[in-house]
């Protein structure tokens, strides 16, 4: 098994260093063909773990590979957890990831970078499943900071452009918020449980109930909350949670191909992951659990809000990921741990095709990105047509596909946990936000398909001459990841009422959502009719029609909305001024204080006062000395009675 996984996990590794290191050697046909083939055996072996474990029954695999340094009885070492929760992680990077190579060759065919950008995903799709197979936390971090440092090349991958440079170094400091959190998290568990490794940790936590810390003086912390909380805002960072979700649209300055790899599989996913793999942890502390459902709810709602008005056809697409992203957030402070990896599964098929599909449109429109410049693309692009519309009902949660399963498991578990004993006004907050998602997703959504594919045609003639559909090498991979966007969802039955985690997620019996959920589920078809009779139906349904309404049939009305409640448009053009409370608060009264403690501090106290003070002090010294020192001989025989007359006064005072 060692060597299987081994293999998985090295494949993509192997891929990116012959690419990056040797791709001017080897040529562009060679660099996609190495990186694609490493990418497609790692699929094609996670398929085979997943049959193990689902056909097979195979028992989790939990073993070292190689220990790197014991100190103090602590190991620091590299070690794989291999469980049904993983195998489903490692099935979905892997093959949205093949996915994203092979558009890929389309997409990026006359860039200059070709082999530099197979080397980097490559780079990343081995970063992540170091990730996910981690056995311990320092491989945890190990693989959540390589996402990190990869993401940030890939965001700025055009880096002759200033607006690129920016997004990604933007990307990289708000994750070093989050990860400075996640570190302080993971050094808790350090501290209070004596190890590093997953098993020993969550067999240990259960001590740690009742015990107390002081964060500041006089004041008692429940431990296992900091740690939880800590850990969690290490996920906000990664996950894009309110408020360090600032990063993620702005990454929209990378290739398309990058975007549907961070924003649909990878990336993003890996704080969800990370809090449901440390479920044992979690489940002890219903505060970090109403913490992480108050952020995600505000995340699903809020960012919902900001794809309303964007025109950049990736942004609305970004916004759409933030959104989702807090639904599956909901999904973990309810506990819902299986239907936040269930949702994670089915968006990473629709959303990676929804990113796939942008970037076809942006190819055929020679790069232009603004939706109020399409139009009418149906009758020349069908097969991104059809796909797009089978991402959209997806993402919609339309009945019959994907995204309809888990979305509205999210909503009936966060229904279900408000009528837990130790349910809070933050849970009936939460239901009413995911459910007002629902409307405001179908709205967007379908603003989108509707301003690309239908309407009149808005480009200039020279783009209208040379429309036509994409090459067969960006065409397939969107017909294949719309297969899984309709089918995943019919898993429902296994993956989220079943017992298909097992115990690789833990549940505390008073937070059973889940369970309480599965007594009254009557298969798949019993899910859809009780689907299409609740509220979250017929509020998709009503953004969809709005969303035909206003933009195909009376455009007039968005602009009587922007006009009557312009204070809300601002707003939400300014995105909540959040970035401005970053960039000039924050980033701004960090360089003013540096650019103070400079000027006060290192000009005027220790160049001025210290070094030049002290310097100048010497030379003054230095002067009277020189003065004193005139090399006449009776100025020295003066001074020498001066000096007697001085001792012979001081003897005689003493005497007396």
């Amino acid at each position: 098994m060692e060597n299987l996984f081994l293999t998985i996990v090295l494949a993509p590794l192997v891929g990116s260093l012959l690419a990056g290191l040797f791709g001017k050697q080897i040529g562009r046909t060679a660099s996609h063909w190495v990186t694609i083939s490493g990418v497609a055996l790692s699929c094609a072996l996670s398929f085979y773990v997943m049959k193990l474990f689902v056909m097979d029954g195979m028992a989790s695999y939990n073993e070292s590979v190689y220990t790197w340094l014991v100190s103090d009885g602590i190991k620091f070492e590299i070690g794989f957890l291999v469980d049904k929760l993983t195998a489903i992680m490692l099935v979905v990077v892997t093959f949205v990831s093949l996915m994203v190579h092979i558009y890929t060759i389309g997409y990026m065919h006359d860039d200059p970078g070709y082999q530099r950008f197979f080397s980097y995903i490559a780079l990343f799709t081995f970063s992540m499943l170091m990730l996910v197979m981690a056995n311990n936390f320092l491989q945890l971090f190990f693989g959540w900071e390589a996402v990190g440092l990869v993401s940030y090349l890939l965001i700025g991958f055009w880096y002759t452009r200033e607006t690129a440079v920016f997004a990604n170094l933007k990307a990289f400091l708000v994750n070093r918020v989050g990860d400075f959190g996640f570190l302080l998290g993971i050094a808790a568990v350090l501290m209070y449980t004596g190890s590093l490794d997953y098993a020993t940790v969550f067999a240990k936590v259960p001590s740690l109930v009742g015990e107390t810390m002081q964060v500041f003086p006089g004041t008692e912390w429940s431990v296992l909350t900091v740690m939880c909380i800590l850990l969690f805002i290490g996920a906000m960072g990664k996950s894009a949670q309110v408020p360090l979700h600032v990063w993620l649209p702005d990454s929209m300055e990378g290739p398309t191909p990058i975007s549907a790899l961070i924003h649909a599989a990878t990336m993003v996913t890996a704080g969800i992951f990370m809090v449901s793999r440390m479920s044992p942890i979690f489940e002890l502390s219903t505060t970090a659990l109403a913490f992480i459902l108050f952020i995600g709810a505000v995340t699903a709602l809020f960012m919902g809000f900001l794809g309303l008005i964007q025109h950049d056809i990736k942004r609305v697409v970004a916004y759409s990921t933030l959104s989702q992203l807090g639904y599956m957030t909901v999904a973990l402070g309810a506990s819902a741990y299986s239907a936040a990896i269930f949702h994670l599964m089915t968006h990473a098929f629709f959303k990676a095709l929804l990113f796939l599909a942008a970037g076809a449109v942006i190819i055929a429109m020679h790069h232009e990105q603004d939706m109020r410049k399409m139009g009418g693309l149906r009758k020349y692009m069908p097969i991104t047509y059809w796909t797009s519309l089978i991402g959209s009902l997806a993402l919609i949660g339309f009945p019959g596909f994907a995204g309809f399963f888990s979305k509205d498991t999210i909503i009936e578990a966060v229904h279900a946990a408000t009528k837990l004993d130790h349910a809070t006004w933050v849970h009936s907050f939460a239901y009413f936000a995911v459910l007002a998602g629902v409307f405001i997703t179908a709205l967007y959504s379908f603003r989108m398909f509707f301003l690309v594919f239908h309407g009149k045609e808005r480009m200039d003639d020279h783009t209208r001459e040379h429309l036509h559909e994409c090459k067969a090498v960006v065409t397939v991979p969107l017909i294949l990841l719309a297969i899984p966007s309709v089918l995943a969802g019919y898993l429902l039955s296994d993956v989220v009422m079943g017992d298909y985690f097992g115990t690789a997620i833990y549940v505390a019996q008073a937070n059973d959502v889940i369970g309480a959920l599965a007594a009254d589920y009557h298969g798949i078809l019993g899910f859809l009719l009780h689907g299409v009779q609740g509220p979250a139906f017929w509020l998709a349904m009503g953004g969809l029609f709005s969303a035909w309404f206003i933009y195909m049939k009376r455009p007039s009305i968005a602009d009587w909305f922007q006009d009557k409640f312009g204070f809300l448009h601002t707003l939400f053009e300014n995105k909540y001024y959040m970035d401005d409370l970053f960039i000039k608060v924050f980033a701004g009264g960090g360089r003013m204080l540096g650019k103070g403690l400079w000027k006060q501090g290192d000009v005027n106290v220790i160049d001025g006062l210290i070094v030049n003070g002290s310097a100048a002090t010497i030379n003054w010294f230095a002067g009277v000395v020189r003065v004193v020192q005139t090399g006449y001989l009776y100025h020295y025989a003066f001074v020498m009675i001066l000096g007697l007359l001085g001792l012979l006064s001081w003897f005689v005072w003493w005497g007396a």
